[in-house]
């Protein structure tokens, strides 16, 4: 786990230090963030000691806008509106996914525009630092006015109260605090629980993950692609440099130079480099079109999150030099919602592209000369037959996922709120895919590392050889069935880690 922290000063996160902190590394306020979080709190005393009436500060809360609250009630406020919003459902978020949630929460709240006390932002990271995780059900939020029921889940255990996971164990919030007395529960003052819970942080915690995986996925899926239409005897010539320089998408650009790279020195493409073959099936032929496509989707998609990771989506929102408190819609998460939704379709396209390479490896009639399922021993044995059903299933579900939720709205609190985003469903949703997605690429990889085995002894290109050399560590060459499951599981852990694309790296293109 890095030791050194990453200073929070709202303004400079990338998704890189996201991911970075949900892997430990700890987080620390910037001195300059301290600052910033005083004089907008200053706003909110003032705004007490004048006596004026101001939304989230002494008001009720969406239709109950116009509800004004006395002063002694004001801490009552805040803490009916963490109960009585803390009402998710559905399974808890996975700590990794509330880590995230957490960071980003305090980066948006040491912009100085909430008008929150610094000891709450010093208790969310003191929370962070010491593994004590939220439980937050998975289920609940609309999308506007941010996610509120999720993060109220967040603010309810930063009040000692609800549930957190720490060690490993599901426990009360009260409980687990007996072991960090250093850390006391807060006594939300006004505006402090709105300021928690009016923003957009689950989902775009949810689409970082997202964007670190589809990344990831995209490379694979090239590496394993070159193998697949290696092991196939299909043909280097349409990723030809000079012809994807006449259709310049930066995507399809950068997969067609990765797989022209990765199947360069290929003996299997030697050896049939003269035959009567006249081309590739789209599945091999168009793989740097197809990956591109969800590729230059992918830079979109960072690019919003980049901007959203570093944003203010509180409301109302403080402006410090004026002290001017002013009701707005940042809360809303649209912007977040289009790109979880642009997400889902590139994910399921590469599910999509790659259960088609699976079926061109496995079918006698289109594998040019391997047995069919890729089982010497055919009807005895059913050898790949299944997991090739396994990644149908998966490419269908994917498919039915791929519907935008941000295409939806109902209406809530008594049609207030009457535009929402549904961006928390697509962001869940674009997660799942994504555990698909690498799902199906295993498949195709276990596949086209079998393949290679009945091609021998020809051998693949270098970052063929080993993309199968690394496979072949764990799971040996299927000579007869056995249980798969496990191997399946296996392989996608190798997949969703880290060795298979510093393996890559090795062979990056120049």
């Amino acid at each position: 786990m890095p030791s050194e922290p990453l200073f929070l000063n709202g303004h400079s996160l990338s998704l890189h230090d996201v991911q970075a902190v949900i892997s430990g590394q700890p987080v620390a306020l910037h001195p300059s963030a301290l600052q910033a979080i005083e004089r907008s709190r200053a706003v909110v005393e003032d705004v007490l000691a004048a006596g004026k009436v101001v939304y989230g500060i002494n008001t009720g809360f969406g239709y109950l806008k116009n509800q004004v609250i006395p002063v002694h009630d004001l801490e009552a406020l805040q803490r009916n509106l963490i109960l009585s919003h803390a009402c998710g459902v559905g399974e808890a978020f996975a700590e990794s996914t509330v880590r995230a949630i957490m960071l980003l929460r305090a980066n948006t709240l040491v912009q100085g525009h909430s008008g929150v006390r610094p000891v709450l932002v010093e208790t969310l990271l003191a929370f962070l630092n010491a593994g004590l995780h939220p439980v937050i059900p998975s289920q609940g939020s609309v999308g506007a006015s941010g996610d509120l029921a999720p993060l109220a889940h967040l603010a309810l255990a930063l009040m000692g109260e609800g549930e957190v996971m720490h060690q490993g164990l599901r426990q009360p919030t009260a409980q687990a605090l007996q072991q960090h007395p250093e850390i006391q529960p807060l006594v939300l003052q006004a505006k402090e629980g709105l300021a928690l819970i009016n923003g957009t942080q689950p989902m775009t915690a949810l689409g970082c993950q997202v964007a670190t995986g589809l990344a990831q996925a995209l490379d694979l899926a090239d590496a394993i692609a070159a193998l697949s239409i290696q092991v196939s005897l299909g043909s280097r010539q349409a990723f030809r440099p000079e012809l994807h320089a006449l259709r310049p998408h930066p995507g399809q650009l950068r997969s067609a130079r990765q797989l022209w790279h990765w199947m360069a020195d290929s003996e299997l493409l030697a050896a049939h480099a003269n035959c009567d073959e006249v081309q590739d099936a789209y599945a091999f032929r168009c793989a740097p079109q197809v990956h591109g496509a969800s590729r230059d989707s992918l830079s979109h998609i960072e690019a919003v999150l980049g901007r959203e990771i570093n944003a203010v989506t509180d409301n109302p929102i403080i402006l410090p030099e004026s002290g001017e408190i002013i009701s707005c819609g940042h809360f809303h998460g649209q912007p977040v919602a289009l790109v979880m939704d642009q997400a889902k379709v590139a994910l399921a396209e590469l599910a999509n592209i790659s259960e088609r390479r699976i079926e061109r490896l496995l079918n006698p009639a289109l594998n040019r000369g391997l047995p069919a399922f890729l089982t010497p021993q055919g009807g005895l044995n059913s050898g790949f037959m299944i997991p090739q059903y396994v990644a149908a299933a998966l490419v269908s579900e994917n498919k039915v996922l791929a519907h935008p939720a941000s295409v939806d709205s109902i209406p809530t609190s008594a049609n207030q709120e009457d535009h929402v985003s549904m961006g928390t469903i697509a962001a869940n949703q674009a997660l799942k895919m994504l555990g698909h997605l690498q799902q199906v690429l295993v498949i195709e990889l276990l596949c086209a590392c079998q393949a290679l085995d009945l091609r021998r002894p020809l051998k693949a290109s270098p970052a063929g050889e080993a993309l199968y050399a690394a496979v072949r560590e764990q799971i040996p060459t299927l000579h007869s069935d056995r249980w798969l499951g496990p191997e399946l599981a296996t392989a996608a852990e190798l997949l969703a880690g880290n060795q298979l694309t510093s393996l890559l790296s090795q062979h990056a293109v120049v």
